[in-house]
């Protein structure tokens, strides 16, 4: 699937830029390896709805330049007290390129383990691999019904990815197991009321002092 964003090359800078955002766009930035530094805008809403999309894991072709862009979002700044995103960079990638980025899991099915009476643990959330941009997925599934007891492990090794694609991470690692929940044993605490009638008996029967 191809995402694209039009975009608008700026000049505006430094305090401009709140003028800019009044008006329902955002300052960006494009950069890589063999890319320039370009100041760019790109309508807010626009951006907002394509980036839940596809996060920082997947080639945005940005129109509206001299030539289409293959970039990846690198990063996203918001704003702390007001919330909402003030900034964004793009890095500009190189065709036919291989690149290392990380691509989130997402887990599906149910666990059979479940019913047993454990509960699922994701040890990972993402994973690192390096492809080409037009290799790259948005995620990697995780299928958790194959977790059927609480021996059974999914490994980094166990994951399905395209064909050019490889995961960076060691085979070995845990993806995602399902523990079993531990008993939590009640203690019960005696009380020797013996003990307290000999206590009280001993204060109340003490000799009053001599003066």
């Amino acid at each position: 699937m191809t995402f694209t964003l039009t975009v608008e090359t700026r000049t505006v800078q430094g305090k401009k830029l709140a003028q800019l955002r009044d008006a329902g766009k955002l300052p960006a930035v494009m950069y890589g390896p063999k890319e320039a530094s370009t100041l760019l805008t790109v309508d807010r809403v626009a951006f907002e709805k394509l980036f839940k999309q596809t996060g920082e894991s997947s080639v945005i072709v940005l129109e509206g330049l001299d030539s289409s862009k293959e970039v990846l979002v690198h990063e996203v700044a918001f704003d702390a007290l007001r919330g909402g995103i003030t900034h964004v960079d793009f890095y500009a990638l190189e065709a036919g390129k291989e690149i290392t980025v990380d691509v989130p899991l997402t887990f599906v099915g149910e666990a059979p383990a479940l019913k047993l009476g454990g509960n699922l643990t994701k040890v990972l959330h993402e994973v690192e691999v390096t492809c080409t941009p037009a290799n790259l997925p948005k995620e990697i599934i995780v299928d958790v019904s194959v977790l059927d007891d609480f021996e059974k492990q999914i490994h980094v090794s166990d994951l399905v990815v395209p064909k050019g694609v490889v995961i960076e991470n060691d085979v070995t690692e845990v993806v995602a197991l399902v523990q079993a929940v531990a008993e939590e044993k009640e203690v019960e605490t005696v009380i020797d009321m013996s003990a307290i009638e000999v206590e009280k008996k001993g204060k109340t029967e003490e000799p009053e002092e001599v003066k």
